[in-house]
């Protein structure tokens, strides 16, 4: 079976939000978009579903909320109570509001360090990985479309020419 995909090459980003929108009501499958620079409402115009990473940087946070709570619960009262300015380290919430700014750099700190190990994992960005950009012309001022072929293939090309591509290439995918 052939993997075959068009890489339609665009140098201008309204041309490329047109063009996606044309392709979407077409009915082809957007395999990927490569571009230079982040496209505001490209994600929409391709139908993408919105991220779920604010939902994971709420757990993260509770996350991190509830380490510190229960580390300075054993630390500060079971395992090592001190008497700091005399107050009572027998109870946890009689020394809550000295504890708020740790409570609150823990919970920032296991949001942020887990949203990006999150990120990497979810995109698959592993250390000392391969790049996957097919044009290295998308790293400076262009922009590339890929589509999968699922029939005929000169239409394909003669679709993605009259939406405006400066190029259109029929490439063997791996």
């Amino acid at each position: 079976m052939s993997n075959k995909v068009i890489h339609a090459i665009y140098n201008d980003d309204d041309v490329l939000m047109d063009a996606v929108k044309q392709t979407r009501a077409a009915h082809h499958h957007i395999e990927e978009v490569y571009t230079p620079f982040p496209v505001h409402g490209l994600d929409k115009a391709m139908g993408l579903a919105p991220t779920r990473i604010a939902i994971c940087a709420f757990i993260y946070g509770i996350i991190g909320l509830s380490v510190a709570t229960a580390l300075m619960n054993f630390i500060m009262i079971q395992d090592w109570p001190q008497d700091i300015g005399g107050k009572p380290s027998f109870s946890y919430i009689d020394n809550m509001p000295a504890f708020v700014p740790i409570m609150f750099e823990l919970t920032v700190f296991f949001a942020a360090h887990l949203m990006v190990i999150t990120f990497y994992m979810r995109s698959k960005l592993w250390p000392f990985k391969q790049a996957e950009n097919p044009d290295v012309r998308t790293t400076d001022d262009h922009f590339l479309m890929e589509v999968g072929i699922h029939g005929n293939e000169e239409e394909l090309v003669s679709f993605f020419t009259s939406t405006g591509a400066v190029e259109v290439k029929v490439v063997e995918k791996h």
